[in-house]
């Protein structure tokens, strides 16, 4: 599998309800769940949509919330909290999940290359 290498347009950003989360491939295969927070977290995510613990492609179904502060999405599997900012556990902080950059371009979101997982 290769890094994307330029931006994709996954959607238009009212495409996504604030506080849900939407699942969507990437041309290079890979499945992300993208988040738009509410007005408490405001903003945009995008992070590997498979959850670290059971390897199913869920997190895109899990219950956003805020947890100390920090914006994050429950997998509905185990109910471990993901940081949609660093995609770090709340709970295991040696496991994360990929975070990819997102901006939004004349309405469209777009998401960029994911940085290499952290070892």
């Amino acid at each position: 599998m290769t890094a994307l290498s330029t931006w994709t347009a996954v959607c238009a950003l009212s495409d996504l309800l604030p506080g849900r989360g939407v699942a969507a491939l990437l041309p290079d295969g890979a499945q992300i769940a993208l988040f738009r927070a509410d007005e408490l977290h405001a903003g945009t995510y995008a992070l590997s949509n498979v959850d670290p613990f059971s390897g199913a492609a869920v997190l895109s179904r899990g219950i956003v919330g805020d947890l100390g502060g920090a914006p994050v999405v429950a997998s509905p599997m185990h109910k471990q909290h993901f940081d949609l900012r660093s995609g770090v556990c709340v709970e295991d902080g040696s496991a994360s999940v990929r975070v990819y950059p997102v901006r939004v371009a004349d309405g469209v979101l777009m998401v960029g290359a994911a940085p290499p997982p952290r070892n």
